[in-house]
């Protein structure tokens, strides 16, 4: 006899076992790779930065030399860290108040809709599309001492003897970060071109009929108002500063007053002794400064979407 009441129904599931071993994959692999090459990578070299290994043969006990890779960074043992560590907030403090402002500035006149806007803005945003090994490069040729760009205009203008940009310790990191700069001011002008896009209108009327000029209008209405973008740019600024690699090592490898706390990790670590162990310590240096702008983006985003 047929049992009395309704059946069960049956679940039914917008997935097939087919579309559930697809999605794992997809999921899965990138989760996987993510954990080995990133997090992975993160603590091991975490661990090698408490011992002395060069990379050949196994790690034994005679290997872990405790905290004294770190001693060797902050006393001043190893020469190169703190002139590496003022260079990086010398690249910090350009971009931040030279090269962003002149993005912003760039922006602010390319908003206005002026004849040939779009060319500007390509022609402005190409430099972001190269990498900056490529950069490098480019900035080399228009910094050679034969035949260079700027060597050129100096002698035009005069100066028979222009001083050799990369080969002198004194000038070299000032060569670099305008290369950098280069590309940084493409980059925040694209940023902060599309908040300009975004902005409301209607408030600078606003302003505009309030007797405000286009000063006053700027700095108390629109800058404000895009206050998001610029904590986004001072995040990627401050980034941009201390993964700087790229531009320094091409130039001379990171050296002859160009050393960066990355080109060290690297110098230490394959190019010059092998000193696995002592490039993980700075490497962990670098992680741990790295998360603080990084903490404090995720902190204020955080906030703001509670409040």
């Amino acid at each position: 006899m047929a049992p009395l009441g309704p059946s069960p129904r049956r679940r039914l599931s917008l997935l097939t076992r087919r579309d559930k071993v697809v999605l794992g994959w997809m999921v899965g692999v990138p989760l996987l790779l993510d954990l080995a090459l990133i997090w992975g990578a993160a603590i091991v070299s975490f661990l090698l930065s408490f011992t002395n290994w060069t990379g050949i043969g196994g790690i034994t006990a005679s290997n872990v030399v405790g905290l004294q890779n770190y001693e060797d960074l902050f006393d001043g043992t190893y020469p190169f860290f703190w002139p590496a560590v003022q260079h990086n907030l010398l690249w910090l403090a350009f971009l931040m108040f030279v090269a962003t402002p002149l993005g912003i500035f760039m922006a602010v006149l390319l908003d206005r809709e002026i004849r040939g806007t779009r060319v500007y803005q390509t022609v402005f945003y190409l430099p972001v599309v190269l990498s900056l090994a490529v950069i490098g490069l480019i900035w080399q040729l228009q910094y050679s001492v034969d035949n260079g760009f700027v060597d050129n205009a100096l002698r035009a203008l005069g100066n028979e003897n222009p001083p050799d940009w990369f080969g002198d310790p004194r000038l070299n990191i000032w060569s670099a970060v305008v290369a950098a700069s280069w590309r940084h001011v493409g980059y925040i002008m694209i940023l902060y071109l599309a908040g300009l896009k975004a902005f409301d209108p209607t408030l600078r009327e606003a302003a505009t009929m309030d007797g405000a000029s286009e000063r006053q209008t700027f700095f108390h209405v629109v800058f404000p108002a895009m206050r998001p973008i610029n904590i986004v740019i001072v995040v990627i600024t401050a980034i941009e500063a201390l993964r700087a690699f790229d531009i320094a090592y091409i130039i001379n490898g990171g050296r002859n007053g160009l050393e960066l706390l990355s080109t060290l990790i690297t110098n230490n670590s394959i190019s010059e002794s092998n000193r696995i162990g002592f490039g993980s310590a700075i490497a962990v240096v670098l992680l741990v400064i790295s998360l603080v702008p990084i903490t404090a983006f995720l902190v204020r985003m955080t906030r703001e979407e509670q409040t």
